[in-house]
């Protein structure tokens, strides 16, 4: 059977190959990114009660690496939503009750979310040092857990078989931190796609944990510094809205 490209991007192309999915990363690609993204799959795909694609070979072939795993069958939450909106409640609260099942588990030879989300925001270098002061006081104030996060918990990473089950995928950005922190992630993401539905999982999530909307709001500015060292364009100008403290206590 030949290689199926999936998707292709700047620096990684995604193939089905028969019951294996292929990530043929670009040549000149960083290995240790390569082999850190496998180390975290393979941590996680072995903490029991989370359905992840295994890992089934890292190698090098013609000049590229190349990260082997098993192809699941199905669709993604996002197709899932974009093709049944009148299913949106349902869609969002079976989302989010996989994200709980994430924070339930424990992962504690994966970085800690405080210490990337500081590299991360010293490294930024589009905002001033006093809005950089201000982030870092607040990330150090914050509650520190060690729940395991996906860290970039969104629909398009959710495979979703014929019978329900429920497959995460992409955890190249997990650590072990604050629940909270992964779901002002998750919220900006959606939000982008339909301020609606973000706050519908917004709410969702906040009911079903009895956690306080403006504590989950306090990672707002955190999280959109973090993640403008990313450089997605689509994501920039939100996120910059985002990055003042003072308007989100």
């Amino acid at each position: 059977m030949a290689r199926e490209l999936l998707s292709q991007g700047a620096s990684k192309s995604i193939y089905r190959d028969g019951d294996k999915i292929l990530k043929v990363f670009a040549k000149g690609f960083d290995k240790s990114e390569v082999f850190h993204e496998a180390f975290i799959n393979t941590r996680v795909e072995n903490i029991d009660g989370i359905n992840i694609p295994k890992i089934l070979g890292v190698y090098f072939e013609d000049g590229q690496w190349i990260i082997e795993k098993e192809y699941v069958e199905g669709k993604t939450l996002k197709q899932l939503m974009d093709e049944n909106p009148a299913k949106m409640d349902e869609y969002i609260g079976k989302m989010v009750d996989l994200q709980m099942s994430v924070f339930s588990k424990k992962a504690p030879l994966l970085q800690k979310l405080k210490d990337k989300l500081t590299y991360q925001i010293n490294g930024l270098n589009t905002i001033d040092s006093s809005t950089r002061y201000e982030l870092l006081t607040r990330l150090e104030s914050m509650p520190k857990h060690f729940k395991l996060v996906h860290g970039d918990f969104r629909p398009s990473n959710i495979i979703v078989k014929d019978d329900g089950t429920m497959y995460l995928i992409d955890w190249v950005h997990a650590a072990q931190g604050n629940a909270s922190a992964d779901v002002a992630r998750t919220y900006t993401v959606l939000y982008l796609y339909d301020k609606d539905v973000a706050e519908k999982y917004y709410a969702d999530f906040c009911s079903k944990t009895n956690t306080d909307k403006t504590y989950v709001h306090k990672w707002l500015p955190i999280i959109a510094a973090a993640n403008l060292t990313k450089k997605r364009p689509e994501e920039k100008e939100i996120l910059e809205n985002w990055l003042n403290v003072a308007d989100l206590m």
